[in-house]
C-alpha cells in the first residue's frame, strides 16, 4: 500500500505562501509510484510564488511526458528539474516584475523498492527508518559552506545572519547544478520533503517523535506543521510524506 501526506502552511509571520507543493500517484509499465516535489520560492512574495509553482507545474509535467517515454526514473528527474530551471529562468528574464526570482527544488520519485531524487536549494529530504530520521539533502547555502569549511560550527549555523543565502536555485541562470540521490528503501521507511519554515524549528528528533507516534501521514504533515507554528512559524512551512508498506 502506498500512502502520502502534504500539507503547506503560510506560517506565522509572512503575508504569503512562496512555497509550493506536490504529492501524487503515477503508474509506469504498470507499477505504482509516488511523486514528491518541494519548493520555496525566493525573489519576493509574488515572484517567490510564480518561481516555486512554475517549477512544479513544469517538473510534473516532465516527470509525466518521460514516464509515459519509459525513461528512467533519476534521468527522468534530472532532466524535469532542468526543464523547470529554463522555465523559471526565461520568466524572469522576460518579465521584469519577475527578474531575479527562483526557488530550491527538491523532488523524489518512490518504487516500492527505490527512492530517486533530484535536489536544489536547502529544502531537504528526509528518511524515516525504525524511529530515526536522517537528512538526505545538502544543504545548497552559504552557511553549509561556512561550516563545511570549518569557519563556523553547525550550531552558529543555526543563527548565522547569512542562514537564508542560496548557493544553488533553480531559476537564477540558464544552467543548475543538480544533485542526484538514490536510495533503497524498507517497508515501513518514510521518505519526508520539507521547506525550512519546518526544520529550522524541528530538528531530526522531533520529526522523527512525529513519525513514531502517528501512523497517518496525512496527520503527520498536519501535525508536523503545527509543531513549527507553534513555535514561532516564521516562514511558510511545507511537508511531503510518502511510504510503501502500511498495513490498514
Amino acid at each position: 500500500m502506498l500512502q502520502l501526506g502534504m500539507k503547506s502552511d503560510l506560517g506565522q509571520a509572512r503575508i504569503a505562501n512562496e512555497d509550493s507543493c506536490l504529492a501524487r500517484v503515477l503508474a509506469s509499465q504498470g507499477e505504482k509510484l509516488a511523486l514528491l516535489a518541494v519548493a520555496d520560492g525566493i525573489g519576493g512574495h509574488r515572484a517567490g510564488e510564480v518561481a516555486s509553482r512554475t517549477a512544479i507545474n513544469c517538473l510534473e509535467s516532465a516527470v509525466i511526458t518521460a514516464l509515459e517515454k519509459g525513461e528512467a526514473l533519476l534521468l527522468s528527474l534530472e532532466r524535469a528539474v532542468r526543464s523547470a530551471n529554463q522555465t523559471v529562468f526565461e520568466l524572469a528574464t522576460l518579465q521584469e516584475q519577475f527578474s531575479g526570482m527562483g526557488t530550491t527544488l527538491t523532488t523524489a520519485v518512490l518504487s516500492s523498492q527505490r527512492l530517486f531524487a533530484a535536489h536544489v536549494g536547502d529544502s531537504r529530504l528526509y528518511l524515516y527508518r525504525a524511529g530515526t530520521c536522517s537528512q538526505l539533502s545538502i544543504d545548497h547555502n552559504l552557511v553549509s559552506e561556512l561550516v563545511k569549511n570549518g569557519e563556523i560550527s553547525a550550531d552558529e549555523a543555526k543563527s548565522h545572519p547569512q542562514r537564508n543565502v542560496l548557493t544553488r536555485a533553480v531559476g537564477i541562470g540558464a544552467k543548475v547544478e543538480i544533485d542526484l540521490i538514490t536510495q533503497s528503501l524498507l517497508p515501513g521507511d518514510v521518505v519526508l520533503l520539507a521547506s525550512d519554515g519546518l526544520f529550522t524549528l524541528l530538528d531530526n528528533q522531533a520529526i522523527a517523535r512525529h513519525l513514531t507516534t502517528e501512523q497517518d501521514l496525512q496527520k503527520v504533515a498536519e501535525n508536523l506543521v503545527a509543531a513549527a507554528n507553534e513555535l514561532g512559524g516564521h516562514d511558510n512551512i511545507s511537508v511531503v510524506l510518502a511510504k510503501w508498506g502500511w498495513d490498514g
